[in-house]
């Protein structure tokens, strides 16, 4: 299936990431204007230098957000908003994951480490955007949970925490918003096939893993015409591991 994004802007955070990455590629390929966050000033031209030779006036990038704090996405919202003029579709792709100790065990600023980079930057970003998609009547919001989100497990809990309170909010903003043209989604991705993650189990059967273009593509979806009756879903992309 083909997607036309022509004259759409996608916002994605975390863009320089591995999924940020495919999903920013995939939307470009659709014809969307980008606006590209990333929280260091450098990446951006390093990843995306290819699309902006080949289109610059679809690309912006907007570096040096930390987009977990408030002040600073204010400042990403209002330099896309001043680019732009609108927000049709916004992909927070910013996140992470860390392994953690037993709760006991578990110092305060690693348990507010990952409720901030997974849960407080999606919440943040979609309170800046979202009244700009209301003043359009449309708009698409597509978050990231994650296959952890759904079931406890040992020396997890703030990250399983943090992307559980990644899936609340989606289905409340859904609520709130379904009758206000803005759809909100967020996927589930199973382990992802990255160098990071390769080296770090080198012995995995790498091939069962998701990859990012197979996420960029689910995303893609969720955003486009053909995803409008999807509202307040939680949808597992886990490849076959």
């Amino acid at each position: 299936m083909t997607f036309n994004f022509t004259n759409k802007v996608v916002v994605i955070t975390g863009a320089a990431g591995n999924l940020g990455e495919a999903a920013a590629r995939a939307f470009f390929n659709a014809g969307a204007r980008l606006a590209l966050v990333d929280n260091r000033e450098d990446r951006l031209p390093q990843v995306f230098g290819d699309l902006a030779a080949v289109s610059p006036d679809r690309m912006l990038w907007v570096g040096g957000i930390d987009v977990t704090d408030e002040t600073a996405v204010a400042r990403m919202t209002s330099i896309i908003m001043d680019r732009y003029g609108q927000i049709d579709v916004l992909g927070n792709m910013a996140g992470g994951f860390r392994m953690g100790t037993a709760v006991a065990e578990t110092p305060l600023k690693d348990w507010e480490f990952m409720l901030n980079l997974n849960a407080k930057s999606v919440f943040l970003v979609c309170r800046a955007v979202i009244p700009h998609m209301l003043a359009n009547g449309s708009g698409k919001i597509i978050n990231v949970a994650a296959r952890a989100a759904l079931k406890g497990q040992a020396k997890m809990a703030p990250y399983i925490v943090s992307k559980s309170a990644v899936v609340r909010l989606t289905e409340s903003m859904a609520a709130e918003l379904k009758d206000e043209g803005i759809n909100v989604n967020c996927i589930l991705p199973g382990t992802i096939d990255t160098p990071q993650n390769r080296e770090a189990m080198p012995n995995a059967n790498f091939e069962k893993w998701v990859t990012p273009e197979a996420l960029a593509d689910v995303i893609v979806f969720l955003a486009s015409e053909a995803g409008r009756a999807v509202i307040g879903a939680a949808i597992p992309v886990y490849g076959r591991s």
